[in-house]
């Protein structure tokens, strides 16, 4: 029996009515520039686009900014009155998020006009999308009260360049060093205390701390927009350098060899070292250190960290605004 016949000829290649359907359609975004690529897949697409001339261009690193809606890295501070205060104190921020179902108030208004005059974008966007920000960025179920502000990654000084801030300065030098302290709150509790006091700004390990983040940026009250705060890769290493440049090292811990009343170190060019909240100072650290000085107190066995920085920051500026007189 004769094969049945084919009704259909014979196509050749891919011409015909098939060459319309594997030609590219206009209009469509190439795979770096849509937002919903997490960062692996766009970091991808953009290598590919370099090697290969597309329109990403030579770079081989994300694109930034191409657009309000796409997600990013930076931090989220949610709230009016935070996002207020926030923009009141300068604080480096790239966009303000409003919902567009918001019934605005004097801090609403505020916030608008606040980030108009520093030249932050004001982007109106649905609840939803606001929701969808915050739980991207850690806060799910987060009270936003209709009001986001995208705010920069914080840029830390050098410690070299805090030092030469320090001794460029008409006062004595004074700046106020951490070491272990991993609470947010208490970073921000002492940088409203250092500035309050006069001190030029704080130093920081790179690691195993507390940083800047948006709960340090909301207790310090708006300091952290003005007080430099230093990074060290190594912070012995670090304060070996600062008594090298002529500073003095005092470490706070409950064990020291004097009390805070009698440090005669605390009118002279001085780092203050503030342990761990609950283990103290390093022992690096505290070999480092040209005195350990204790805080004296009764009624309770240790003090949080941000109020004995407090405390020794009042100590200090006390007795350099006796010896003034």
């Amino acid at each position: 029996m004769p094969a049945k016949k084919s009704k259909k000829g014979p196509t050749k290649g891919s011409g015909g009515k098939n060459r319309r359907s594997l030609e590219p359609k206009s209009g469509t975004l190439p795979a770096s520039e849509r937002h919903w690529y997490d960062g692996k897949q766009r970091h991808k697409a953009n290598k590919r686009a370099a090697q290969t001339g597309g329109p990403s261009g030579a770079s081989d690193s994300p694109r930034k900014d191409r657009s309000p809606d796409r997600p990013d890295n930076s931090d989220l501070l949610i709230g009016r009155n935070p996002v207020v205060e926030a923009l009141r104190a300068g604080m480096p921020a790239t966009r303000l998020f409003l919902a567009n179902s918001l019934d605005p108030d004097d801090r609403v208004n505020e916030a608008a006009k606040l980030a108009g005059a520093q030249g932050v974008d004001v982007v109106e966007v649905n609840r939803t999308d606001l929701d969808r920000r915050c739980e991207s960025n850690g806060l799910p179920g987060a009270t936003h009260q209709g009001i986001v502000l995208q705010v920069r990654p914080y840029q830390y000084w050098a410690a070299e360049g805090l030092l030469d801030k320090a001794l460029a300065s008409d006062t004595p030098p004074l700046i106020v060093a951490l070491d272990g302290v991993t609470d947010p709150h208490n970073l921000g509790a002492i940088a409203r205390s250092a500035a309050a006091f006069g001190a030029h700004g704080l130093l920081i390990p790179e690691r195993r701390t507390a940083s800047v983040t948006m709960s340090a940026w909301k207790t310090s009250a708006g300091t952290l927009a003005k007080l430099p705060v230093a990074q060290a890769t190594n912070l012995t290493r670090t304060l070996e350098a600062y008594k090298k440049a002529g500073l003095f090292v005092a470490g706070l811990d409950a064990g020291g060899d004097t009390q805070l009343p009698e440090l005669e170190l605390a009118t002279g060019p001085l780092v203050i070292v503030v342990g761990s909240e609950g283990k103290g100072l390093s022992r690096l650290v505290r070999e480092a250190c040209d005195v350990v000085a204790s805080i004296p107190i009764s009624g309770a066995e240790s003090l949080n960290a941000s109020v004995a920085a407090g405390v020794s920051l009042y100590e200090v500026a006390r007795r350099r605004g006796a010896e003034s007189k």
